[in-house]
């Protein structure tokens, strides 16, 4: 009877037992939350408007100064001259005396517009790169302030970008690199519009039950930011061959923003869904449109007449066959072997050397600058017997110095935390620096990291951002957070003003230039 009893409870509490022991599994939101970007419009414009504010205060400074005796100074000697004669001549460079006509013509196209309004002049020939400067920092502090969610982020990215030496020279010279690095955030900053906009579409499609309805998910329709940042990278194609890396490295980080955006909103089989959904339309905005606009960029050289190598069928190129290109798409080709030609030239070990010529692994700490122009006979101006008047491309130190923990930092938070802000940020990074690295015999100089330095601002500023907001922080923390980031942005404006001297060429004294020079590698 015992053994009866014991049995019929058991039994009877084995339903019990069973429910306390099976494993309680969250169901967890069931739509992902609606963040499509900051929802404070009115605070980010006011921000983006403080931030121009400044930017065109300190791009547009003096600008007209220094020159060369009236002249340009360092390779501005090749792009001022140039632009002028476009601006003189449809739109054209027709002088191979010139001997360097070796870049696209987007950016001297651009340089001509200032020589237009304010003449040959140093005003003339750095307008255009002051006001893309100008134009880039807002970008990047609206872009900033999408990706972190925080228009206070965004701003302090706008002011660290606004004292950053190497985008402060490269806005006030009239060289290319300046305006490659605008098209390039530009399309960044477009492309991070679209990665909002996918995940707004899928979340209505979520909503509306069309998620689910073939494997693959659903059609996202026409994506015009990334049209637009395809137009801008074939712009930046079109200025400096070096775009085309950024173009390669962008495909495949839109692509992985679709794929992650699919897996986030169910998808049943999203790697699918973004290989017949995605792929094509990304290859036609991102693959087909930058080669559009980069021959489009020729339209004036194609309808000339005296356009270097314009005519060079029937010279150096023998008679088209039935097979081969039109005559003037053979010109051009012909054009552009021989710009290649040039540069592949310039390498080390055919004796092409040059004082500043640096390798790409000395570019993130700004270990070896650019002196553009220095001159230190009888220069007056700085209350001593003997003054300088010099202008170096260098970075800030309080951001270039810090680079290498500020990457390791970005690299973790991407593998280890997933945080897909970071990971952006360095496929940004990535694409201005390691393609240098396939060629190390060839020259180089620190401009070339001229599209690096927005990149390294914008993972400053999130990890500002991540010190201001960290999760589960008290008030005490919170208030200490605050102070150590608004103390170092001060460190950094700081640090820009005590080099402002030799980015602007203003007259100091010997002293003065020996104290500004910081490391050995700098002289």
């Amino acid at each position: 009877m015992g053994h009866s009893l014991r049995s019929s409870v058991m039994t009877a509490a084995s339903p019990v037992t069973a429910e306390r022991a099976a494993p309680v599994i969250s169901p967890g939101p069931l739509v992902p939350v609606a963040d499509f970007g900051p929802l404070d419009r009115a605070q980010g414009w006011v921000m983006s408007g403080v931030v121009a504010g400044l930017a065109t205060v300190t791009r547009f400074l003096n600008l007209q100064s220094p020159t060369d005796a009236g002249t340009p100074i360092f390779d501005e000697k090749h792009y001022a001259p140039q632009a002028w004669q476009m601006l003189h001549n449809s739109g054209v460079e027709d002088n191979p005396g010139f001997g360097l006509v070796v870049h696209p013509p987007v950016g001297k196209q651009l340089i001509s517009i200032g020589e237009a309004i304010f003449g040959y002049n140093g005003l003339g020939w750095r307008f255009t790169g002051a006001l893309l400067g100008v134009i880039m920092i807002v970008v990047v502090a609206r872009t900033v302030r999408r990706i972190s969610r925080s228009t206070l982020v965004g701003g302090i990215a706008g002011v660290l970008l606004a004292a950053d030496g190497v985008s402060f020279v490269t806005a006030r010279t009239a060289l290319l690199d300046g305006i490659l690095t605008f098209f390039v955030v530009a399309a960044f900053g477009a492309l991070m519009v679209d990665r909002d906009q996918v995940r707004e579409r899928l979340h209505y499609a979520l909503l509306e039950g069309r998620i689910a309805e073939t494997p693959w998910g659903p059609r996202l329709g026409v994506r015009w930011w990334r049209f637009g940042a395809g137009v801008l990278l074939g712009l930046a194609c079109a200025t400096k061959w070096s775009g085309l890396y950024f173009v390669v490295f962008f495909v495949v980080m839109s692509l992985a923003l679709d794929v992650a955006a699919r897996r986030q909103y169910r998808v049943p089989r999203p790697w699918l869904g973004t290989l017949r959904r995605d792929l094509g339309p990304t290859a036609w905005a991102m693959l087909l449109i930058p080669p559009a606009v980069y021959l489009a960029s020729y339209s004036m050289w194609f309808a000339s007449e005296t356009g270097v190598n314009r005519y060079e069928v029937g010279r150096s190129i023998g008679e088209r066959a039935w097979y081969q290109p039109p005559d003037a798409i053979r010109s051009l080709w012909h054009y552009t072997y021989k710009a290649f030609e040039f540069h592949s030239g310039l390498t080390n070990a055919a004796g092409n050397h040059h004082p500043w010529e640096s390798k790409p692994w000395t570019w993130p700490m700004s270990l070896r600058p650019v002196l553009y122009a220095i001159d230190q006979e009888n220069v007056p101006g700085c209350g001593a017997a003997s003054c300088v008047k010099a202008v170096m491309l260098v970075g800030t130190p309080a951001m270039w110095f810090i680079a290498v923990p500020v990457l390791l930092y970005a690299a973790w938070r991407m593998v280890v935390r997933r945080d897909w802000r970071y990971a952006v940020v360095l496929v940004g990074y990535c694409a201005g620096w390691l393609p240098w690295f396939a060629d190390i015999d060839r020259q180089m100089y620190f401009f070339y990291a001229a599209t690096m330095a927005p990149f390294l601002v914008m993972a400053i500023a999130l990890i500002c951002g991540d010190i201001l907001y960290k999760p589960g922080q008290t008030a005490e923390r919170s208030t200490l957070g605050l102070i150590a980031v608004c103390c170092y942005v001060a460190l950094v404006v700081t640090n820009f003003a005590w080099l402002f001297p030799i980015l602007t060429g203003m007259p100091i004294s010997q002293a003065t230039w020996h104290m500004e020079i910081w490391l050995p590698s700098w002289r």
